[in-house]
This record gives structure tokens, sequence and C-alpha cells, in this order.
């Protein structure tokens, strides 16, 4: 008997530690948000919070879980707070202690029965991924949150890291800011090695003001069915956020977990 399927939106959003870059020109003229706190951050984070709130898995990268900069708030548990999501999993990927602690967050509807932190390899440190298995653990939706390194040779150490993950599941999601096209040696090499699709459409992600490069990913397993993708043109960071639908088994991510998402989060 098949499985009945349920239809999930995820989406995946590098937040640039709540920083609303409009111009190349704003990483030198706005290099010091990246070290210190600034009034419209917090305003900032509640924007993304609201833009998100619509969907049941999100993968937030670049994120900061409390430091000066920002006014030790920990920025995954507050947007997931605003946002009405009951579950935040975060990972720490380069602790500088009280100057800034990168981090990058899974924020589900479900709670997830396994979630594992994985250092990536790279040549400069502080890169990691996050894995999060929802739902039947014989069977699991597992969906994986990465933000890979500048470095082409780092990046192609970290995809085929990841690539052994994937392998042994059959509902997999990878996303995330990957930081290359999905057209590029390493993304091809990661789909050569492993079960998950292309994406059907690839749209330009970065810069948010001007896309160019389409940086910004989502993959999935031939046993995930894919609906509808999108890029939103919100101007809250430096990358645009994706988007993609998908009906997975209920066993993987049952229909009751999407329960709050029509609902005002928002004060």
């Amino acid at each position: 008997m098949e499985a009945q399927q349920g239809r999930i939106r995820l989406l995946s959003y590098n937040v640039q530690v709540g920083i609303p870059t409009k111009r190349f020109s704003h990483y030198i003229t706005h290099s010091w948000k990246h070290l210190l706190p600034f009034p419209q951050r917090r305003d900032n984070l509640n924007r993304i919070a609201e833009f998100i709130s619509d969907f049941d898995i999100v993968g937030l990268q670049e994120l900061d879980a409390g430091s000066i900069r920002s006014e030790f708030i920990h920025q995954p548990e507050y947007i997931a707070e605003q946002a009405g999501f009951p579950y935040c999993y975060h990972r720490v990927n380069r602790d500088l202690g009280i100057v800034a602690q990168h981090s990058l967050a899974i924020l589900s509807r479900c709670e997830a029965h396994c979630v594992v932190e994985h250092k990536l390899p790279s040549t400069i440190p502080g890169r990691g991924a996050l894995e999060a298995h929802f739902g039947d653990p014989e069977d699991p939706l597992v969906v994986i949150l990465a933000h890979l390194s500048l470095s082409a040779r780092s990046r192609k150490r970290q995809l085929d890291y990841l690539g052994r993950l994937v392998n042994g599941y059959r509902h997999v999601v990878v996303m995330g800011d990957l930081n290359t096209e999905a057209h590029s040696e390493e993304i091809r090499g990661l789909l050569d090695s492993t079960d998950l699709s292309p994406p059907r459409v690839v749209a330009k992600t970065y810069p948010s003001w001007k896309p160019k490069v389409a940086y910004d990913h989502i993959f999935v397993t031939p046993e995930i069915k894919l609906g509808e993708s999108e890029v939103y043109g919100v101007k809250h960071s430096d990358h645009l956020p994706v988007s993609i639908e998908v009906d997975v088994p209920e066993s993987g991510f049952p229909k009751r977990c999407g329960e709050f998402r029509d609902k005002d989060v928002l004060n």
C-alpha cells in the first residue's frame, strides 16, 4: 500500500546576521556591522521572521548565536520564537567567543527525532552542516543544511562528505548556501555520487539587489515528489531566499505539523 503523501514547504535563506546589504559598497562602508551592534538589526530579524513564518522547515545560514555584534541575542532562537516555530536546532560553525558565534539553524514545525552536527573538512576551519531526521526512524525525512566554503577545493571535499551522508536514505533534502552554481564541477560530483536530483529551475540568488549567480540550492532524492519552487525578491540580506514545495510520506512529516502556519505569529 502506498504511503499517504503530505505536502510541505521548505526554505533556505542566508540572512547575513541580520544585515540588509543593498549594494557592493556596503561590504566596505557597513563592514563594522559584522563586528558591532546596530539599532536596525532586530527590526530586520523581525522582518525575516515574518517572511519565513509560512514555511514548514527553514534552513538559515549566517546567524549569530549570541555575541557583541548581536547584542548577545541568540538569533536562531529569536527568529524561531518570532516566527512561531516550536523547534529550533542550531550549530555554531565558528566560535569566536564574545566577538562572534557564526551559526546555522534548522527551524521546524515538527520535532526531529535525531539531529547530528557535522564539522565539514576545510582548509580554514569554520564550516559545518546540520542533519535532522523527521518522522519514522525506519524511513525518515532527512534534511541536511550546509554553508560551504569560498574555495572550490574545500567545497569539493565538503560535497564529497555530504554525499556520503545522503547515501543510505530514501527521502533526503540537501539545502543551503553552497557558494557555487548548479552546473559547477563540485555540484556535478555530488549529483553523480548520489541519487539527488538537479533542480528543475535554477534562479539567481546573489547579490540580492541585482542577482547574477545561483549560490543557494535545494536538492532532493527522486522519492520526494517536487512541487513549486521559487526565489523571493525580499531584500533582508545580501542573498535571496529559495523555497520548494515537496510531497513526502506523512510518516516523514505529518500534516498536523503544519497547523501553526496560518496564525499570526508576530505582535
